[in-house]
């Protein structure tokens, strides 16, 4: 082989090892901090749709991962992804404060509270159960700010201190053309306001809060006949949350990229 040859074939290597390394080291670069330590992340209902969709990325990403379940001994697909598993039911105060225990030194750089239900009855606001809308405003709304106030201590220590809140497109009430789902909507919604409170209470400290939509996907919640699959939403969702800045708090993104109307 010529020494032009060889100059040859070593620049077709270093082409071809660029492409390679370039979406690893992207990978890393998004899941470390600036000082190359592991970013960690906690989300909550963890154990199936798109919260474990949420625990596989990060955790292929690189991210130290931390999923929670209201029963961990039937979260298999959680554990079998090797997270860090943690119980909590976020409508349990005791629940929340033993978790709170178990994390107290752990720093926290984001803040996923993704548990969340529908109301089933809610459809017929003459027969719909009363019980039913106070179990979901409980699990929807309440919990997320019993969680947040309780790791807010872990957030401060983490340096992402970012708080995303899962929220849906039927908590806008400008986009309410359609009437029913009584509870599961008013939760939402009631969860949005939240976050515009907690947006502007921390954003001194250098917080970024924001509610998401992650779209209509193909979940146990969603139903089979979605526009989006899981991957396709937590995709979307990840790349807007990487994106995030102090200037964005309070607002209410969606999967995409686009702000939704309140």
């Amino acid at each position: 082989m010529t020494s032009r040859s060889v100059r040859t074939l070593l620049t077709m290597l270093a082409v071809v090892a660029a492409m390679t390394l370039t979406p690893i080291n992207s990978v890393t670069a998004e899941a470390t901090d600036h000082d190359g330590e592991a970013r960690t992340v906690l989300i909550t209902g963890a154990n199936r749709g798109l919260g474990l969709e949420f625990a596989r990325q990060y955790s292929a990403a690189g991210w130290k991962v931390i999923g929670t379940a209201r029963k961990p001994a039937t979260a298999t697909a959680l554990k079998d992804l090797g997270v860090r598993l943690v119980q909590l039911d976020v409508a349990d105060a005791a629940s929340v404060a033993a978790m709170t225990a178990d994390l107290a030194d752990t720093p926290i750089d984001l803040l996923i509270n993704n548990a969340g239900m529908a109301n089933r009855d809610g459809m017929d606001f003459e027969t719909m159960d009363f019980d039913g809308v106070e179990r979901v405003l409980a699990v929807n709304t309440i919990g997320p700010m019993r969680v947040t106030r309780a790791l807010l201590p872990n957030l401060r220590a983490g340096k992402g201190k970012q708080i995303v809140h899962i929220s849906s497109g039927l908590g806008s009430i400008e986009e309410n053309t359609s009437g029913g789902y009584y509870g599961y909507r008013e939760s939402k919604a009631a969860l949005n306001m939240f976050n515009r409170s907690l947006a502007w209470n921390t954003k001194d400290e250098g917080f970024t809060c924001v509610v998401m939509s992650p779209g209509w996907v193909r979940t146990d919640m969603g139903g089979p006949e979605a526009d989006l699959n899981p991957e396709e939403s937590i995709s979307g969702m990840r790349k807007v949350i990487d994106g995030l800045t102090i200037e964005d708090t309070g607002t209410f993104q969606s999967w995409n990229g686009t702000i939704r109307a309140w």
